[in-house]
């Protein structure tokens, strides 16, 4: 006979019906049906489910993809994103584009090579862009491997994270440049310097040297981080090399850089020759920007935030030398130095540093609670609480520009590097559809030269070119006399532009003179809506093609 008590069912009293009853509920499945989770307990889920790294490292990955594929192809390249991806085209062996960009012109070409790999489906812009973009994302997974072996898994996440939201890296690998290769091989490099110094094993010098290779093979001026190395090994006497493992690795550097002077030498057709003078060309330039060009870019597009950090993580190597934060100061200062002092400055140039200061910036946030400086008068029980608000807000301020970057706003002025050009694809279509196979254009400049062949197929020369060779980039051809040209039929339109105006109302001034002289018609306009001062919406030509009659 059983004697135990008869079980009692538990109940819970929950809110009155219409009548006023209250009502009894089970505390069963039938509760959490009638109870749906609440916010508290789905944060935790959330909260939970992202201290897993990979689940984090997956959202940020997400995120650095959406940045940089967001309305990618609003805009159609700019200048130097149409001669990449025309050398590209070229390689590809594109019937249309071959005749125009040659695969020869001033950089070395493993960019060029990899891309010409999807064009064999299709020359397309967005093709190019989505190719830069995987490019970009890849640089951030590769930090995160980087900064959790410099700094542990929590600061690996925040390098990653302040990378996938910089502007500067966010605007630049939306776009078909050198730079952002470049970034991703000397991040590799920077990673496999870090594996030799924590294991002292030789095949990770030896790895250097291959990566570094590779990034020079993106853009020759990867070759500065070779000067970064001897720098932080020359500082950190515990990290110990012998010569012939320093050898070798120089010696898998050489072989890798090897196959770009080999090329132009069986290449021929004086395409070693025209490196040479696009070096003599660069040396030559005069500067295009004021000295405080990149402090300003540095502090617009990477964030005061970043920087401040940065700095903070490089003034704690005067108290304790550790060799991590030697490594990343080398890595940062050697080329901000050499082009700070270097003539002529471009916006995308100082990219491959961006890696490092998103490491010394996530240094310093990862740091235990403890161990911040800037928060030791404050009581432990509230440092994380400020840790995370900082960590935070340091993201916000980042995301935020990046944002207003990544959506297109209607503008007359550029600056080369920093996105692409409103129209030019538009016009460049215009004329592949309207104008005879074998026009030849005249335009202000080269830039928009550029644009229109990659767009229209069709032949275009810049005015502003001078006729000099020491004064103008080898790879663009002078027009010696342009009233013989225009006369002879030689050429056919004129393209005014307002982005080249504004930068030689000269050239400007003389093309439409031109256009006066030899009864221009204009047969078509590309305008963007501006919002005037007064708050009206205007239509503002940015593109004007002219056909001209000898």
């Amino acid at each position: 006979m059983d004697t135990s008590a008869p079980k009692r069912r538990t109940s819970t009293r929950v809110p009155a019906d219409g009548n006023g009853r209250g009502m009894l509920a089970p505390e069963t499945g039938d509760h959490q049906r009638m109870f749906p989770l609440s916010i508290d307990t789905r944060w935790h889920r959330v909260r939970d489910w992202l201290s897993q790294p990979r689940n984090a490292l997956l959202v940020i990955l997400l995120v650095s993809a959406g940045l940089r594929m967001l309305y990618l192809g609003g805009l159609g390249f700019n200048s130097d994103e149409a001669v990449y991806a025309g050398q590209a085209a070229a390689i590809a062996r594109d019937p249309d584009l071959s005749p125009l960009f040659p695969i020869f012109r001033a950089h070395p070409l493993l960019f060029h090579v990899l891309l010409s790999i999807p064009f064999q489906l299709a020359t397309v812009d967005l093709l190019a862009r989505l190719f830069a973009a995987l490019v970009g994302i890849l640089t951030v997974f590769v930090l995160y491997h980087l900064g959790t072996d410099l700094y542990g898994e929590r600061a690996g996440l925040l390098a990653a994270l302040l990378l996938a939201v910089m502007p500067y890296h966010v605007i630049v690998t939306r776009q078909v440049l050198l730079d952002g290769p470049m970034t991703l091989f000397a991040t590799l490099t920077l990673f496999s310097v870090v594996r030799f110094a924590r294991t002292q094993h030789p095949r990770w010098l030896y790895a250097s040297g291959v990566s570094i290779g590779l990034t020079f093979l993106a853009k020759e001026t990867g070759i500065l981080f070779v000067v970064s190395l001897y720098a932080f090994l020359a500082l950190s006497p515990r990290i110990r090399v012998r010569l012939r493992d320093l050898a070798g690795s120089a010696a898998m550097m050489l072989i890798v850089i090897l196959p770009f002077p080999l090329t132009l030498w069986l290449a021929g057709g004086g395409s070693g020759g025209r490196t040479q003078q696009y070096l003599i060309w660069q040396l030559s330039r005069r500067p295009n920007h004021e000295w405080p060009f990149y402090p300003q870019v540095l502090f617009e597009t990477i964030g005061p935030a970043v920087l401040l950090l940065a700095l903070l993580g490089l003034t704690l190597v005067r108290q304790n030398q550790r060799w991590k934060d030697v490594l990343l100061g080398a890595w940062i200062l050697v080329p901000l130095m050499f082009y700070q002092a270097w003539p002529v400055k471009g916006f995308h140039y100082l990219l491959a540093i961006s890696p490092a200061l998103a490491l010394l910036a996530a240094g310093v946030l990862g740091r235990p609670p403890d161990q911040l400086p800037f928060l030791r008068r404050i009581r432990l029980g509230r440092r994380q609480a400020l840790q995370t608000t900082l960590i935070v807000l340091v993201v916000i301020s980042l995301i935020i520009p990046s944002m207003s970057r990544v959506l297109p706003r209607p503008t007359t002025e550029f600056l080369a590097g920093s996105g692409g050009v409103p129209g030019g694809r538009e016009a460049g279509l215009w004329l592949r559809d309207n104008t005879p196979q074998g026009s030849t254009l005249m335009t202000i400049g080269p830039s928009m030269a550029n644009i229109l062949q990659f767009y229209g197929y069709r032949r275009a020369l810049g005015l502003s070119v001078s006729p000099n060779p020491l004064h103008r980039n080898p790879a663009y051809t002078p027009i010696r006399n342009p009233d013989f040209e225009i006369r002879t039929g030689e050429i056919q339109y004129l393209v005014w532009d307002t982005y080249s105006a504004g930068r030689s109302a000269f050239f400007s001034n003389k093309l439409l003179a031109y256009a006066e002289k030899y009864d221009g018609r204009v047969v078509h306009t590309e305008t963007i809506t501006m919002r005037t001062p007064t708050g009206t919406l205007v239509d503002t030509p940015v593109i004007v093609i002219y056909e001209v009659r000898p």
